[in-house]
């Protein structure tokens, strides 16, 4: 029992040492209205945010932190009174359950600001996902002004391990694990572990180009799983696991060829497939850093180096 008593007492400290360390962050001045949705979790009164019906091309930031969570892309004009999102940034966005124990809460990820809800089954969208987001827990950067990133797109055995070794590259903004490269829409990962539906577990990749390169990232692909694996990787076998780089554009393309011909001259097989750039969906909550949530490594994505 003393033994217990004092584990209990170190993770108190622990835990206060963070909340302290959180709250010594610096964030964004708030203005009373701000504070009240970002903060205390309110709701702007509908129709009457400034990116309701707002249609510039650009990226919308946290009003706290500012951190990228929405591209205009990904906007849509849903009538209900607030701005609507069929997509966030991979990695941007927290869902929690709503206090009320029925809806889905949605909050910047890297502080915590209370954005607004996220609705599944509607229809609007093919994506059929609404991100219902008060405007006053936003601000906007104009297509010219906001952070120049890229992303790419990987497949190599398990997403959780995958992630794992991503999440860490020097010059990755965020990652997000989903399913691509199939036939069905929004799938469910039982959908895509029965086999029917051609897609790969996967991981999208938002870098900074100024401090990496999808050459770096592709040479770090080839080195924490075996690309000679057909259909499997380690113990996990199926065509969901394949080893496959979806290029976004020709020079993702000829960087992953010419990186698959270093490694036949080394006298490696190369399985990997080079698929086009496909829809990406994004998997379920819980697959999320999967690997950080549980504070463990992976069993089969296993860094070593090839080039």
């Amino acid at each position: 029992m003393r033994h217990l008593l004092i584990i209990l007492i170190a993770e108190a400290i622990v835990m206060a040492g963070y909340g302290q360390a959180k709250e010594n962050q610096i964030y964004n001045s708030l203005t009373p209205e701000e504070e009240y949705v970002i903060l205390r979790k309110g709701t702007e009164r509908p129709f009457s945010g400034k990116y309701c019906n707002f249609k510039e091309r650009g990226t919308y930031i946290c009003k706290r932190c500012n951190t990228p969570l929405y591209r205009s892309n990904d906007k849509f004009d849903s009538g209900c009174g607030w701005p609507s999102f069929d997509d966030e940034i991979p990695g941007a966005v927290k869902r929690v359950i709503d206090a009320d124990g029925r809806r889905t809460e949605i909050l910047c990820a890297k502080c915590g600001a209370h954005l607004g809800h996220v609705f599944k089954g509607e229809g609007f969208t093919p994506k059929n996902t609404r991100h219902c987001v008060n405007s006053i827990s936003l601000d906007f950067l104009a297509e010219n002004d906001r952070p120049a990133t890229e992303t790419a797109v990987f497949a190599a055995g398990c997403f959780w391990g995958v992630e794992y070794h991503f999440q860490k590259a020097p010059g990755v903004i965020s990652t997000s694990v989903g399913y691509t490269g199939g036939i069905k829409p929004n799938p469910t990962y039982q959908d895509v572990c029965a086999g029917e539906t051609g897609h790969a577990e996967a991981i999208e990749v938002v870098f900074d180009p100024a401090k990496t390169s999808f050459e770096n990232l592709a040479r770090l692909f080839f080195e924490i799983h075996d690309p000679t694996q057909v259909d499997r990787q380690g113990p996990d076998i199926g065509e969901q696991y394949r080893s496959a780089i979806f290029y976004k554009n020709e020079e993702q393309k000829k960087t992953a060829e010419r990186l698959i011909e270093m490694l036949k001259q080394k006298g490696l097989r190369v399985a990997t497939k080079i698929e086009p750039d496909a829809p990406f969906w994004r998997a379920e909550d819980y697959h999320q850093k999967y690997y950080e949530k549980k504070r463990q490594k992976p069993y089969c994505h296993i860094y070593q180096k090839r080039f």
